[in-house]
């Protein structure tokens, strides 16, 4: 007697805020989960990372963290002042 498969709830998704990266991960990241971005130099991490502080704090007033061990504060401080 085969019993019938239980499929999961589907993945509740948080939005980041950059529309592109909505849309090819269908509504965003996971909800509630750890996403750690990894990559070669030049792959556009920080990039990223800075487009997605500014969407969290400009369209959501949400608290974002961002964590680098290569990049020295003044730097990213630049990077970001590009995207306001």
């Amino acid at each position: 007697m085969n019993e019938p498969i239980a499929i999961p709830p589907p993945l509740e998704k948080l939005g980041t805020g950059i529309p592109g990266l909505d849309l090819i991960t269908e509504g965003g990241l996971p909800k509630d989960r750890t996403t750690l971005v990894a990559g070669s130099a030049g792959s556009a991490k920080t990039v990223l990372a800075s487009q997605f502080l500014a969407a969290g704090i400009q369209k959501a007033n949400e608290p974002r963290v961002f964590v680098t061990f290569e990049e020295p504060p003044a730097d990213i401080r630049r990077n970001l002042l590009g995207l306001a």
